[in-house]
Order: C-alpha cells, then sequence, then structure tokens
C-alpha cells in the first residue's frame, strides 16, 4: 500500500473550470500519492473528462492550485504536463496503425545519433521496457495493427512511460476490452503502482476499480463527493455517492435479488402480494 503520510506527488486544491454559463468543476480537490493507485469515478458529465484535461494541460483552471511535489505550478499545456512528469492515455490511445511497435512507442520523442534517427538504440530501448512491464507482444517490429485491443492498450500505456513520468492517467483503459485483455491491462496498472508510479485511473466499471484502486474519488456535478478507501468500502457505497442518493436503481435491484433468492414473496419496487395476485 502506498504511503499515504507523506506529501502526495500531486495534489489539486479548490480547482474549477467554466465553459461559458456552464460550471464544470467547482472547487475540486485530489490527493496521488507516489506507488497509489487513485480511481476516479462519476457518472457521466460529472467532471472527470474536464478534471483529467485540466491535470493534462489541455484546459487552464480558473481558480484553484495545481501542487506538483509540494510546489504550486502552472500548466499551461500539454507539453507543460508532461515535462514536470504528467502522462496521459486518453481512450483513443492516438497510435499510429502503420507504424510498428518501437515507432509508436518513440513517435515525437525519436532517439538520434549524429542527426540520424538511431533504430537500434530504440529498439533495444523498447524491448526492455516491454520486458520491464511483462508486457507480452510478440515483436517490437510487429505493425500495431495487427495487435489485439489489450495490446494495443499496453503499447499506449508504455509509450507514456517513454519520458520517465511521476503520474499517469489512464482514461478508461479497459472500455470494450474482453475479460483476458482487461486483466492483462490491470496487470499493468499494478506493475506501475509497483514502480512508484502514481496512477490515476478513470473508469466506469466498478470491478475493475475494486481490483486495483487504493482510494476511489467521486465526483458529482463537478464537485467532490467522497473519497473511500477501497479496502473500507463497497461498490454499493461508491455508486450511491455517483448517484447522490442511497435508493437507485443498483440497490433496488440488490433488494429485488436478495428478497427473491430468501424465498420471501416480497417485491422491492410493488410491497408484498397475495398468492395468485396479479
Amino acid at each position: 500500500m502506498p504511503d499515504t503520510t507523506s506529501a502526495p506527488v500531486l495534489e489539486l486544491r479548490g480547482v474549477s473550470k467554466r465553459f461559458g454559463a456552464v460550471q464544470a468543476l467547482s472547487g475540486v480537490d485530489l490527493a496521488v500519492h507516489s506507488g497509489e493507485v487513485v480511481a476516479l469515478v462519476g457518472d457521466n458529465g460529472a467532471g472527470k473528462s474536464t478534471l483529467v484535461k485540466t491535470i493534462a494541460g489541455v484546459n487552464n483552471p480558473d481558480e484553484g492550485d495545481i501542487i506538483w511535489r509540494g510546489r504550486p505550478v502552472t500548466i499551461r499545456g500539454p507539453h507543460d504536463a508532461q515535462k514536470i512528469g504528467i502522462a496521459t492515455v486518453y481512450q483513443d490511445l492516438a497510435l499510429a496503425d502503420n507504424l510498428d511497435v518501437v515507432g509508436n512507442l518513440f513517435l515525437g520523442s525519436e532517439t538520434r545519433s549524429a542527426g540520424i534517427l538511431d533504430e537500434i538504440a530504440m529498439e533495444s530501448r523498447s524491448q526492455e521496457l516491454l520486458d520491464t512491464l511483462s508486457i507480452r507482444i510478440p515483436s517490437v517490429r510487429i505493425p500495431v495493427a495487427s495487435l489485439s485491443g489489450g495490446q494495443r492498450q499496453t503499447v499506449a500505456i508504455a509509450r507514456s512511460l517513454i519520458g520517465d513520468p511521476r503520474v499517469v492517467m489512464l482514461d478508461e483503459p479497459t472500455a470494450a476490452l474482453g475479460v483476458e485483455q482487461t486483466a492483462q491491462v490491470l496487470d499493468l496498472v499494478e506493475r506501475l503502482r509497483d514502480r512508484g508510479l502514481g496512477v490515476i485511473l478513470i473508469s466506469h466499471n466498478m470491478e475493475d476499480v475494486m481490483a486495483v484502486a487504493d482510494t476511489v474519488a467521486v465526483l458529482r456535478l463537478g464537485r467532490n463527493n467522497g473519497f473511500f478507501d477501497r479496502r473500507r468500502t463497497n461498490q454499493e457505497e461508491i455508486i450511491s455517492a455517483i448517484t447522490g442518493a442511497t435508493d437507485n436503481a443498483v440497490t433496488r435491484r440488490a433488494a429485488r435479488t436478495h428478497e427473491a433468492e430468501s424465498g420471501s414473496g416480497f417485491d422491492a419496487d410493488f410491497g408484498d402480494r397475495p398468492p395468485g395476485g396479479p
């Protein structure tokens, strides 16, 4: 488990963001420690994407502070975020299908020797990085277009590590993946944590969240609506914070299932019914 008694590597204090008349974020706080996976969850429109883009330098906050390793910083663009050590893997991955794995890993960060691309050095570094992360790819020279969805996701995550970041943000990394591919990506998330990186995991999948997160941060309507220690919470408590109510579709369904299994003859939505009734 991460040492949460030490100072966070990344901290947001009272961050707000407005787009015209729309208040997307209102006084949001967030803290990420080295070696910690923080799951950022919330319903559609909760502000998750806006918050990620604010950390990544795509959006500039209107109010609040971003604290990096104990010092306030101003992130004016994605280059600033990458320079200080924040990497982002968006859901679309932004991989170039016409390039091989090496070409994608070093896209925009090519190694040169005497002004010429150093293919040998990049290939060696690519293989070393994939081996370190236990990423299984048939060859670093295989075209990315021929990889599975899970392999593509792991290549995108590996690419984010080329600049040796301290924090990695993953936007829905298991969306549209099968069970085995999802397991591979979650294993990789755990290896990032084991390497001492802070990880922000944006996900709608509560099973994935409960599998790898240390802390679960809930956003609702652009505001903080709870921080939960994954070891001391459950899916129902988190979903209640996401929806803003203890009585929601998930808890009602759970109640109906419990009653059906207990054979009480009680319907959670309609109450007791007499035998043979409609």
